[in-house]
């Protein structure tokens, strides 16, 4: 299953993290954020079927298609304020992490 896979790049992440936190902390973002990428590039395929299956409901339902667009955008947004908010909590920076959520509520 796909599930395990992820949780196998995220915890190989956090290992290695670790590990180079307390060798090389300055390589420690590094890490954390091709981890990051990597399990959202596996995660990439899974999020068109979702959009596929909301579309179908869209559809069905007869709802306006720019609904759809920009519940898709909110969606978007969100995901990636969060996604930014987590690495930079990561890398030390929370206050700055806040503010990306922050703005990302605003643009929503």
């Amino acid at each position: 299953m796909e599930i395990f896979k992820i949780i196998g790049v995220g915890l190989l992440s956090c290992f290695l993290a670790i590990i180079i936190k307390q060798v090389k902390p300055e390589f420690y973002i590094f890490i954390v954020i091709s981890g990051s990428i990597i399990i959202f590039l596996m995660v990439l395929d899974k999020f068109s079927s979702v959009i596929s299956y909301f579309s179908q409901i869209f559809e069905r339902t007869n709802i306006d298609s720019n609904i759809f667009l920009l519940i898709l955008k909110i969606v978007g947004v969100a995901f990636l304020t969060e996604f930014a908010s987590g690495l930079c909590a990561d890398s030390g920076n929370g206050s700055l992490g806040d503010r990306i959520i922050f703005a990302g509520k605003i643009i929503i």
